[in-house]
């Protein structure tokens, strides 16, 4: 199992805070914004006498909740195609346990979400990458390029979109040429939509699930992490209209009994979190990412597109090594009694020898702590001993 390339400085932040340092957090997508009064009212104020087992499914008030939230962006599916999960990474974990036999194969874009690595891991599966570009925005490569990598070891593809690390935002285009192989190869997309109220063009977030004809095939991976910045209650939702593929589900949810009850009130009150809480969310990371971007690319050596959707920049840096430079920022350098954190994203790749002079910045932090944070950053690239390019 790999160590995460998120959480393994914890350590050396750890003690830099020990030493007095304020460290500034842009390794993890934590946000700061408050969650819906609604969800946390309905568990201070719940009268339960007993904390029992939910269903293994999940509640059936909060999956025919989650059923008329579907509906309403297009997804017409019922609470019977919908199992809780402990968060969106089991939602994967147990997709990929019930469709691959060990030795499969799944392609993956990369820089993905680190944890894809330790879920394939876990099932015996084989992530084939394909490397996507920082220079072009991390656009999503041409059908040619995904049949070079599909063999008859092939399950499926896994997609993130909006994407983590990268923040891409794949159009209704995009996905239905996703589409389009899918059916070709008959291919299991599993779709990571996590960030999907975390859209900043004016066209709607189009899911693989509004693709025609692949109702079998898509599998829908979703959490209240992000959505509803309730990271703590653990609580996510695999969705599909395979009746097979449900059912195989059912049997690993049984297995682990259920997920958590609090983190299922707590989802299901979210639900009728008004659409200005969304609007004021959406306004507050729009202006974040801007300041962000155009800040960074002020500095010399540094690149990072404008990312289009969830709460991340890949930036390119005038370093030799990500993971050298992110332990060097927490132990050997301050300016002002003050350092921050990155992600290193040679952890977010396959392919060996990618990612190494770039990281992953979650913009999770209000503009007076992003204003401290990158001019910590920029200060840190010009006296950084493994800086290149001078």
């Amino acid at each position: 199992m790999p160590a995460s390339p998120i959480r393994k400085l914890v350590p050396f932040a750890e003690e830099a805070k020990k030493r007095g340092i304020t460290v500034y957090h842009l390794n993890i997508g934590q946000p700061d914004i408050a969650s819906p009064r609604e969800a946390l009212e309905a568990v201070k104020e719940n009268h339960l006498k007993l904390v029992a087992y939910p269903n293994s499914g999940g509640i059936e008030s909060y999956r025919k909740g989650l059923a008329g939230y579907y509906k309403g962006i297009g997804i017409d599916v019922n609470a019977e195609d919908i199992i809780v999960t402990t968060g969106g990474s089991e939602a994967l974990q147990i997709a990929l346990a019930v469709t691959c036999d060990p030795e499969d194969e799944v392609i993956v874009l990369e820089p993905f979400y680190t944890n894809y690595n330790a879920f394939a891991l876990e099932n015996d599966v084989r992530l084939v990458p394909i490397t996507t570009s920082i220079d072009n925005g991390f656009a999503l490569p041409s059908m040619e390029e995904f049949e070079k990598h599909i063999t008859p070891r092939t399950k499926g593809i896994i997609i993130c979109n909006p994407g983590n690390p990268t923040g891409v935002l794949y159009p209704r285009e995009a996905i239905m040429q996703l589409g389009e192989i899918a059916r070709k190869h008959q291919l299991y997309i599993y779709s990571d939509e996590v960030y999907r109220e975390f859209c900043y063009t004016d066209e709607p977030h189009y899911s693989c699930m509004h693709l025609e004809g692949l109702e079998d095939n898509v599998i829908l991976l979703d959490s209240v992490s992000k959505r509803y910045s309730l990271c703590g209650v653990r609580v996510g939702a695999l969705v599909s209209r395979n009746r097979e593929v449900i059912k195989s589900v059912m049997k690993y949810a049984q297995a682990r009994l259920c997920s958590p009850a609090y983190g299922q009130i707590a989802a299901e009150a979210a639900l009728s979190a008004p659409a200005s809480y969304f609007k004021a969310v959406r306004e507050e990371y729009i202006k974040r990412r801007d300041f962000l971007v155009d800040t960074l690319n002020t500095i010399p050596g540094v690149k990072c597109p404008r990312p289009m959707g969830a709460f991340y920049a890949a930036v390119e840096l005038p370093i030799d090594d990500s993971d050298k430079f992110a332990q060097w920022l927490l132990e050997d350098f301050s300016v002002d009694g003050k350092t921050v954190m990155v992600a290193p994203m040679a952890g977010f790749y396959a392919t060996p020898g990618k990612g190494r002079n770039e990281v992953r910045i979650a913009y999770v932090l209000k503009i007076e702590d992003l204003k401290e944070a990158l001019a910590c950053l920029k200060k840190a690239l010009e006296v950084y001993p493994g800086r290149t390019g001078r």
